[in-house]
């Protein structure tokens, strides 16, 4: 499957605790762990990035996996 015509979803078997990261990182074809450690660390290391805010919105508005 081509990943510009992939929906943004988050995975049922790539996660933590949504899938938020996993589906990001499937879409793009990155690396999940990595992706979730810049994410952690650029949410810490910058006070204007709500890192949890965006997540939980993200978690409400991108639909699961199959559904």
């Amino acid at each position: 499957m081509n990943s510009a015509s992939a929906p943004f979803t988050r995975s049922r078997s790539d996660r933590m605790l949504a899938g938020v990261i996993g589906g990001v990182a499937r879409r793009f074809g990155w690396n999940a762990n990595l992706l979730r450690l810049l994410y952690v660390i650029f949410s810490i290391a910058s006070a204007a990035f709500p890192g949890i805010i965006v997540y939980l919105i993200l978690w409400l508005l991108m639909p699961e996996e199959g559904s």
